[in-house]
């Protein structure tokens, strides 16, 4: 999970959108035995000259499992250098009787706001320490600042292993939106969205 979150920054956008669950140890949490993610969906959702996009993005199988075997494809740009302080506001929604409400921010998971993404990915991957597989291989940065380019992961393979998640993430569409940027500045904006179905 931890490699999935560094990807998602490395590509710019969607920092801690989707894995945001594994950054922080929550005080209620619940065991999921069997989890499924369905119909997920992605798009960008900044400006039309957005500096930072997602230009592609393909997971398999669908349902994702969890646990299970994840087959990932990404690629992004930024024409912009990346540096600290890098925030991330992140929205997460879920759908209750037809109406989406937003989930507050709780021990930061949720609609939360991250005031720099760049310290979350030093925490991850200490300064110093090699990034973590398959970005290594590939030559794909873990770390601030990300240069102005172009980013690409050809189809990786990852393993999803049991997490434990707050026990108010029940099953249910969610919605998230997570919005990048710097010195006041948006600088690329991500919405998810998908279906989380678990024993």
């Amino acid at each position: 999970m931890r490699r999935c979150l560094v990807l998602a920054v490395t590509l710019s956008l969607a920092a801690c959108c989707i894995m945001q669950a594994d950054c922080k140890s929550y005080s209620r949490k619940t065991r999921r035995n069997n989890a499924k993610i369905l119909g997920f969906d992605w798009k960008n959702c900044g400006q039309p000259d957005a500096p930072a996009v997602l230009k592609t993005l393909a997971l398999s199988p669908d349902p994702i499992t969890i646990p299970g075997d994840l087959t990932a494809a990404a690629s992004g740009s930024t024409t912009v250098e990346l540096s600290s302080p890098l925030a991330v506001n992140v929205t997460l929604e879920k759908e209750v009787a037809g109406f989406w409400v937003k989930i507050p921010c709780v021990e930061e998971l949720g609609s939360c706001h991250y005031p720099d993404a760049c310290d979350l990915l030093n925490q991850l991957v200490p300064p110093g320490q090699d990034c973590p597989e398959p970005l290594h291989t590939y030559g794909l940065p873990c770390h601030c600042p990300f240069k102005a380019g172009s980013y690409s992961l050809p189809q990786s393979d990852f393993y999803l292993p049991y997490m434990d998640l707050p026990s108010w993430l029940t099953n249910g569409n969610y919605r998230v939106q997570g919005v990048l940027g710097s010195q006041g500045k948006e600088l690329g904006c991500l919405k998810v969205a998908l279906s989380l179905h678990s024993e």
